[in-house]
Parts: structure tokens; C-alpha cells; sequence
């Protein structure tokens, strides 16, 4: 029988606070197994930290987004979120079910390309486009939206230059009610710079009008927002079919969705708070029907969501390094993941399990990575069961922005599986290794000897 590990008493005191309905979780409830794979064994064979990703759930929120879509309006078109993730596999797997690419970037549109997605399948986002990058995707058939008034006369300069006409857009900012509004991007709506941006299009041979796009931020948690937007949309493409008899191909409404993540200074969770998927695509498809068009001339909807597609698709297995005492007596529990894999954990509480049965007794704890940085901090408060060193957990709805906004910092980044639907376990991403993380550096000549 081993030996109990021995701990100094402390006495905790316990804050009374106001009732939650809906009871509270069983917050020693394992996570043993992801896909029906066991999470401890994973681990062991691919080390810790671990990133699993669920091609089964990947799959399923896309085929509901899409239902819940189709069935609200007759043409509607998904385009990835490169940004949110850009792990090959991933984006494949999204593109295998369907969807085209939205890229800010020529290094995503690079990725796109060589991925297989042409040009044509390709929505081009983003106010940093090099002339090399816009000329492309010209070339490509891409579908460019502008962002603002000096992208446009490079866009017509290039187009002149090499004699070659372009699929454009405009992304259009506006007051929908949030704050702080994102008014850096694109032509604003209600000063009437949106309407001067399409004006200078409509009257340039070159430049061929095909839609309108708008993306009003990221984790909307209210659905007005996006009606409103959508409305605002349908007047500046009413006046182009009413004024100058120009019929979109489609209108892009961005991405924002939020996944079911809780935000910091929420008290209730995610899944208590946030609208239903159908009520989003209600407020987002319902002033569509106010175009002036027959429904056989309505243009596509676009929509560019991320995150609310793989969130809860992506899972940080972690072991616990050790357990302290702060000053004030309350637990600490040190893991291998760090804030520098999890960026996330800056402004979400993420759910945490562990990963085998543990102690019935629970306790509050500070979640640190092992960072050799104070702000180094998983979650601040979280009550877990009593972990033993060794023992692993499981970080929750992870599978937006880890990955793409990771770095390398202290420690080095790890290992990343996908589980097929088959329940087969695919190695997606090799862990680094200091070969790796050197091979770009350049040491001079008269650095490379000295003596200590």
C-alpha cells in the first residue's frame, strides 16, 4: 500500500453566495476517455503536454451550422476561419465537408493554395495585402475584399499594369451596437464611406462588384447585433440593384459565433448565457428576404465562422508537476502547459477535468503552467479534486486560436493527434525539438568559440 502523502492542515474559509438553479457540477468527474480513447495513454505514448483534436465532433458541429443555415435561407456558403486554426489536417477536414477558405494573410492564402483550394474558393480578408499577394489572387479568381481606400487604388493600378480585370468586395464597418466597435476595418457605413468605396468600383471597367462583407467582432453574445448588420447590408445592396441595376453574387455577414468557452467575470456558464445557434442564423438570414429580388436572384450568404466550429472539437492534456501552498493558504497546482500554448486562458475559464478517478474531495486551486512568469496562470480559481504529481488533466474547448497563436517560449511546442472517426489516432503535428528551433538562426563567425 503506498504511502499517503502528507499534508500541513489549513483551514479554508467558505464564502455563502447566491443559489445557481441549475445545481453545481460534479467537479471531480473524470474525462478518462476522448472518442472512447483513453486520455492516460495518449499521453504516455505522445507526451505531455498533448494537443487531441475530435474529427468526430469537427464534423458534426459543421453539418449542424450548415442545417441550421440551409434551412433558414436557400443558398448559404461556409468559408474557414484560417486564423482560428490552420492546421492542415484541420482545414482539410473542413474543406472535405465543404467549405471554402477565408484568409487575412498571404502566408494563409499560401496555405490554402497549397492545400488544394483554388483561387476561385478562396475570400481574401485582411488590411495587410502586398501588391505581389493582390496580383495573385486576381489572377486566381480569388474574391478580394477591400479594406480601405489605398488597398483600392492598388487593386486598380495593378489591374491596369497587367491588363486584368477583378473580383472585388468592400468590407463595410457600422454601428450595430457593440462596443468598442471594430471601426478599423473597412469602409464605414453610416459617414458614407461605404457608399464613395462602391461608387469608385462601380465606375472602374476593371473592377467587377460581386459582394458586399462585414464582420462585426468576435464572441457575440447577442443576436441583435448581427440583425442589425445584416440590415444595413440589404440597404447598400438594394441600392445597387435599385440605382445602377448591379446584383450581388453574395453577402458575406464574417464569423464571431461564439463557442460555448465561458468569458472571465461571467458568473453563470457559457451554455446558461449565449442565444441558440438558431437564433443567430434567425437575426442573420431574416432581413436577407427585404432584397429587392426574386428569391431565385438572391445572392449567397457567406459566413466565416471559426470558432464556434472547433472549440469544443480541441482538448490540452497536461500533467501536474506538483502542489504548493500560497501565503494565504490556498492550494496551487503546477502542470506542462503553459499560458504560452494557451493564450486562451487569458480571457476564458476553461473547463477542467482530470483525467482519471481522483480524491472525492475537492478543493478550490490556482492552475499554474510552469512558465517561469507570474502571469503564467491556467485558470485562477478552479476546484479539482486533489491531483497527485504524474496524474494528467484535461483542459477543455481549446481547439480555437491555441494552435495559431502558440509560441515558443521557455518550452517547447508539443505534440498534436487528431482522432479519426474510426478511433484511430493520428499524429497531426510533431512535437519541436532544439534542432528545430535553431535551424533559421545564424551564428557569426567570431561568436561561435569562447572560453568561461
Amino acid at each position: 500500500m503506498d504511502k499517503k502523502i502528507y499534508e500541513r492542515p489549513v483551514i479554508i474559509k467558505q464564502q455563502m453566495g447566491f443559489m445557481n438553479k441549475f445545481g453545481s457540477a460534479p467537479a471531480n468527474q473524470p474525462l478518462t476517455h476522448i472518442d472512447n480513447v483513453s486520455v492516460v495513454e495518449m499521453a504516455e505514448k505522445y507526451g505531455s503536454p498533448l494537443f487531441v483534436f475530435s474529427e468526430k465532433k469537427i464534423r458534426q458541429n459543421y453539418r449542424n451550422l450548415n442545417r441550421i443555415f440551409k434551412t433558414r435561407y436557400p443558398k448559404v456558403q461556409f468559408a474557414w476561419s484560417y486564423k482560428t486554426n490552420y492546421l492542415n489536417a484541420v482545414c482539410s477536414l473542413f474543406h472535405q465537408e465543404g467549405a471554402w477558405a477565408e484568409v487575412v494573410s498571404e502566408f494563409e492564402y499560401e496555405r490554402a493554395r497549397k492545400l488544394g483550394v483554388k483561387g476561385e474558393n478562396i475570400i481574401f480578408n485582411g488590411p495587410d495585402k502586398t501588391i505581389e499577394g493582390i496580383k495573385k489572387a486576381i489572377e486566381e479568381k480569388a474574391k478580394i475584399h477591400i479594406d480601405h481606400f489605398d488597398e483600392l487604388y492598388d487593386i486598380i493600378n495593378i489591374t491596369e499594369k497587367y491588363n486584368l480585370k477583378a473580383d472585388v468586395g468592400i468590407r463595410v464597418n457600422m454601428d450595430t451596437g457593440i462596443y468598442p466597435k471594430w471601426d478599423r476595418f473597412g469602409f464605414n457605413y453610416e459617414n458614407g464611406e461605404a457608399v464613395q468605396a462602391l461608387k469608385r468600383i462601380i465606375s472602374n471597367e476593371r473592377l467587377n462588384l460581386v459582394g458586399l462583407h462585414t464582420h462585426i467582432g468576435t464572441y457575440i453574445m447577442s443576436t441583435e447585433p448581427y440583425k442589425i448588420a445584416a440590415q444595413k447590408l440589404v440597404v447598400l445592396a438594394n441600392m445597387l440593384i435599385d440605382q445602377y441595376d448591379i446584383k450581388l453574387d453574395y453577402i458575406d455577414l464574417g464569423g464571431g459565433l461564439p463557442s460555448h468557452n465561458t468569458l472571465k467575470g461571467q458568473y453563470l456558464e457559457a451554455e446558461q448565457l449565449l442565444p441558440t445557434l438558431e437564433q443567430y442564423a434567425d437575426a442573420i438570414t431574416s432581413p436577407l428576404y427585404d432584397l429587392n429580388l426574386s428569391p431565385s436572384e438572391f445572392p449567397t450568404l457567406f459566413l466565416e465562422n471559426g470558432r464556434v466550429l472547433i472549440d469544443d472539437a480541441g482538448f490540452l492534456v497536461s500533467k501536474v508537476l506538483a502542489n504548493k501552498r500560497l501565503s494565504d493558504g490556498r492550494r496551487s497546482t503546477v502542470i506542462d502547459a503553459g499560458v504560452n500554448l494557451l493564450f486562451t486562458s487569458f480571457w476564458f475559464k476553461h473547463k477542467v477535468r482530470p483525467a482519471q478517478v481522483s480524491s472525492t474531495y475537492t478543493e478550490s486551486a490556482t492552475l499554474y503552467g510552469p512558465l517561469c512568469m507570474n502571469i503564467d496562470i491556467i485558470r485562477d480559481d478552479v476546484v479539482l479534486p486533489t491531483l497527485k504529481k504524474g496524474e494528467y488533466l484535461v483542459i477543455m474547448y481549446v481547439g480555437a486560436y491555441s494552435v495559431t497563436q502558440w509560441m515558443q517560449f521557455i518550452t517547447l511546442r508539443p505534440n498534436i493527434v487528431m482522432i479519426t472517426e474510426e478511433g484511430k489516432i493520428e499524429q497531426l503535428r510533431k512535437s519541436e525539438n532544439l534542432d528545430y528551433i535553431m535551424e533559421q538562426e545564424i551564428l557569426p563567425e567570431k561568436l561561435k568559440e569562447f572560453s568561461i
